[in-house]
């Protein structure tokens, strides 16, 4: 038996090992409903925009800092700290066994945000899959890693969403089971810095926190 790590594996390796395919070209407008941001929201969003730019000149800025800069508190100024929703934060992934060639792998997710569905009386299961890394990495080095992580999720919905950010430059990713096919598409990137592109994120992120999965 073989044990992997979800941070050591590469893409091409969990597209071979959990059969996901790629697809590029997604679009927002299919799936969410975008609203306008009030203007508190706006104000909210240019003080994280600048304090993250204000760290960002002046050194390195670590996966730690990326994440209590930038994702917090655009997951906090989105609703995603407010029931229904509860984050999860480094908790060890359920264990994935591929049987056909006697594989686990194992990991640590880095944020996971979950709709209850007691207080909800909704969906039965919502999530979104949050990995982040240091602002020097490309956000798409944690792709692999989201995707190992969202892959029990799947068990459960048919639908999931992900995100790999670093703290920077935001890519979320539609990732949807049908029978046995397993795909993840690529949305449009979005960029912290530049003013309507962080809008936008912000819209996204309040649309996916109230998204219904099919």
């Amino acid at each position: 038996m073989v044990t992997l790590k979800a941070r050591k594996l590469k893409l091409e390796e969990v597209h071979s090992l959990l059969g996901y395919e790629p697809l590029l070209d997604g679009k927002f407008q299919e799936h969410l409903q975008l609203a306008d941001l009030g203007q508190s929201d706006r104000l909210t969003l240019d003080e994280i925009r600048t304090n993250f730019f204000r760290y960002l000149n002046r050194a390195k800025i670590s996966e730690g800092q990326a994440r209590e800069l930038s994702v917090s508190p655009l997951l906090r100024l989105a609703g995603y700290h407010r029931p229904p929703i509860y984050l999860e934060i480094e908790e060890e992934i359920d264990r994935i066994y591929i049987e056909d060639q006697d594989t686990h792998i194992v990991g640590r997710l880095d944020i996971v945000a979950v709709r209850n569905q007691l207080l909800a009386g909704r969906s039965p299961l919502w999530i979104l899959v949050v990995e982040s890394k240091n602002a020097e990495a490309s956000e798409i080095v944690g792709v692999a890693q989201m995707l190992s992580y969202a892959y029990s999720s799947l068990e459960r919905q048919q639908r999931v969403w992900g995100l790999v950010t670093n703290g920077l430059n935001y890519r979320f990713f539609y990732i949807a089971k049908e029978g046995v096919r397993l795909s993840y598409q690529y949305m449009p990137s979005f960029n912290l810095i530049d003013g309507d592109s962080a809008a936008v994120l912000l819209q996204v992120l309040k649309a996916i926190r109230d998204w219904e999965p099919d």
